[in-house]
């Protein structure tokens, strides 16, 4: 006699909110209007900085137009903010590049060899963090 697999569920204390539970059901992909490339071409690695500048006071703004301003007062790379908003990395790419073509964000992009590669100290840099963690 076969024995059924049970589940084990989730205690509530470590169950996440009811109001959270019912935000994350939304499809990341919907918050880009069904697009999964961004017209820039962004590096996971690239710099994102609030523009001081910017007509943050205009209508319409998204929810994670806002959540990337509060994320990037201080540059903040992109995959940083992928994995604080909790969404896929194309998702952050697609909102970026949206926000960085109405003015409100600058991209600082990563110093690329000729060859399109990233820059050798640039590796180094990555490789010496990565050693110290």
């Amino acid at each position: 006699m076969a024995q059924e697999a049970t589940i084990p569920s989730i205690p509530a204390a470590r169950r996440p909110p009811r109001q959270e539970r019912r935000r994350t059901r939304v499809r990341p992909y919907v918050r880009t209007g069904g697009r999964t490339q961004s017209k820039r071409n962004f590096a996971i690695e690239a710099m994102i900085s609030v523009r001081n500048d910017a007509p943050w006071n205009a209508p319409g703004f998204s929810v994670e137009f806002h959540s990337v301003r509060s994320l990037c007062r201080r540059p903040t790379s992109v995959a940083e903010v992928a994995a604080s908003l909790c969404v896929p990395l194309g998702v952050a790419k697609v909102l970026l590049g949206d926000m960085a073509e109405l003015g409100l964000v600058t991209v600082h992009e990563t110093q690329a060899e000729f060859d399109g590669h990233p820059a050798l100290a640039l590796m180094e840099r990555v490789l010496q963090g990565l050693r110290r963690l």
